[in-house]
């Protein structure tokens, strides 16, 4: 049996996104718990060339729903600014990232699959079919950003481990 366009992105989206809003939940209960200000992680960074945890998780949405929506429209161009948000902010982000995923239709967004599209930056161009999109583009940019996140806030003394950040996994016989 073939993968289908649906558990391909939406379905590694949404487990990527149901381990961020647990590892963001964790961030704020070890806040809570040493009374600490959750908002304080917001603008925490690894390096100081690196973006904080706010673009982190912000860029949870843009290689989720924002991928999807770049696939339908034909072009993916990635924001110039980054939305403000605080901790809770963040959080509620990612919760409603994952209802709007959830809410997506497996027949409209299977209906992607085999689409032509482009990846926009300034001047700079890329072909891509939606499946080679997700793939080798919306797919390790998810990743990359969740892993970042999930390091931040771990530098920061949030006690997780990877399961946390794994989410429930897709397992069957």
């Amino acid at each position: 049996m073939s993968t289908s366009f649906y558990d391909l992105s939406v379905g590694s989206y949404l487990q990527a996104v149901n381990g961020m809003i647990t590892v963001m939940n964790k961030g704020m209960q070890y806040a809570s718990e040493h009374n600490l200000d959750a908002d304080n992680f917001v603008k925490a960074r690894l390096h100081e060339d690196m973006l904080p945890l706010l673009f982190q998780v912000n860029c949870v949405e843009l290689h989720t729903l924002g991928a999807l929506e770049g696939i339908r429209e034909g072009v993916f161009s990635p924001p110039s600014t980054t939305e403000p948000h605080d901790y809770a902010g963040l959080q509620a982000l990612l919760l409603e990232t994952k209802a709007e995923l959830t809410n997506l239709s497996k027949a409209d967004v299977n209906e992607l699959g085999g689409k032509s599209m482009l990846f926009k930056f300034k001047d700079y161009e890329l072909p891509f079919t939606a499946e080679n999109f997700v793939m080798s583009f919306s797919l390790p940019n998810l990743y990359f950003h969740t892993t970042t996140a999930y390091d931040i806030l771990r530098h920061n003394g949030v006690p997780l481990a990877k399961a946390d950040y794994l989410g429930r996994m897709r397992i069957g016989t």
